[in-house]
């Protein structure tokens, strides 16, 4: 008998806030993160401005020499995990430290200390890189560090799978408590890539936008106006166990996970396919692996990049799979505030999902003025809407075309 996988604690650091309350406020109010690149001088490159976490001490959350030689997106995952746990209120001890896994997805990983690193190698040669360098830039030390910080020895795993890393990662973490192979799992996303090389290399894509002048209304996923996604950075992390422990032990729930689906597209390296059958596909199979008919969903956070590609693709792929029930579905966009997080995306994404299933509210999409041609669904335009749902799904579509969606809903 599978177990049923609930949420009972969540940690955010954004580029709207530090900590649940500060970004869910900010997302329900509308307000951007968005704004000028400050951690590099940008003025060379088309791409100016960027989804910067701001105000982030790492000494909250982890020992000084441990800060020091930190780089940031290990430090955003292990502050996000912690506040998941105290969240939850869970102890996490030697009497069941075993049966607690971390599961993370991340994109780039430390790219900056891999530019810094190259620089210095060519500039004073290889006796003077640091003895860091590896174990930080790797991806996998994201959960490996919330494992070292938390006492979690129980399943340990590192998804890659570019945008679509944080919905893989929980996604993953969800079948792990499923099945009985842990009572619980920290899971989320973490990307911090803001760097020289990250936006030249998007640049060259023509994947950026360039509306530099207007931060705030750079991103505007399903506008006819958008010219491309924001960079953003942070970590999203979610406290999942059985339903039954947590009920055990009063613990508060925010939303059961109930369905989980992942394909590829087998199309093109960073494009979807005209008909969006693989994005379709994946958001039937998380359906199916719930038993939930495409009429329950009340509410999707959308992939929703504001790429001319994706908006239209993935409005498609909504047609595609809910037929008629298309028109009733609410439909919302939060990197519209918060920029793209890339592999981390899919982690804050979660928790906003679940927050709005816990809390009644559905986060808006900004700066959508003149939906395009071909987005005609309600995509929650400007503003925040009150409305108690019982279902929610959650989507992230990556490079290489590999496809992540979440289903979840309220426990009975």
């Amino acid at each position: 008998m599978k177990n049923r996988v609930v949420i009972t604690g969540v940690g955010l650091i954004t580029p709207v806030g530090i900590g649940v309350e500060a970004s869910w406020s900010a997302i329900c109010a509308g307000k951007s993160g968005i704004g000028p690149i400050t951690h590099f001088d940008a003025g060379e490159y088309k791409t100016q401005i960027a989804g910067e976490v701001k105000g982030f001490d790492p000494l909250e959350f982890m020992e000084r020499k441990d800060a020091k030689r930190t780089q940031p997106y290990i430090a955003y995952a292990v502050a996000a995990a912690k506040m998941a746990v105290a969240d939850a209120g869970l102890t996490i001890d030697s009497t069941n430290g075993d049966r607690i896994g971390v599961s993370s997805g991340c994109g780039l990983g430390g790219l900056h200390l891999l530019e810094s690193e190259a620089q210095k190698l060519a500039r004073v040669g290889p006796k003077r890189i640091s003895p860091f360098f590896i174990p930080t830039i790797i991806g996998n030390m994201a959960p490996g560090m919330v494992s070292i910080t938390t006492g979690a020895k129980g399943p340990n795993l590192s998804m890659a799978t570019a945008c679509a890393a944080g919905t893989h990662a929980v996604g993953e973490a969800f079948k792990i408590v499923q099945s009985g192979a842990a009572d619980a799992m920290i899971a989320g996303g973490v990307e911090a890539v803001i760097s020289p090389c990250c936006i030249a290399g998007f640049n060259a894509m023509k994947a950026l936008s360039t509306r530099n002048h207007e931060p705030e209304k750079a991103s505007r996923p399903f506008d006819r106006d958008r010219d491309g996604f924001v960079v953003g950075e942070g970590s999203g992390m979610l406290l999942m166990e059985t339903l039954e422990n947590a009920r055990s032990r009063g613990a508060q729930i925010y939303a059961e996970i109930r369905g989980y689906g992942m394909t590829g597209d087998a199309f093109h390296m960073a494009s979807p396919p005209p008909d969006a059958e693989g994005a379709a596909r994946c958001m039937q199979a998380a359906l199916d692996d719930g038993a939930i008919a495409p009429e329950e969903i009340d509410y999707i956070n959308a992939h929703g990049t504001s790429t001319p590609l994706n908006d239209i693709s993935e409005t498609s792929a909504i047609k595609s799979v809910f037929g008629d029930h298309a028109a009733n579905l609410m439909v919302s966009s939060t990197k519209s505030m918060t920029g793209h997080l890339l592999g981390g995306a899919g982690g804050i994404e979660a928790v906003f999902t679940a927050l709005a299933l816990h809390n009644g509210i559905i986060p808006p999409t900004m700066n959508l003025d003149n939906p395009d041609v071909g987005c005609d669904l309600d995509y929650v335009p400007n503003v925040a809407r009150e409305k108690k749902i019982t279902a929610a799904m959650t989507n992230s579509f990556g490079f290489g075309g590999t496809n992540a969606v979440l289903v979840m809903g309220r426990p009975d």
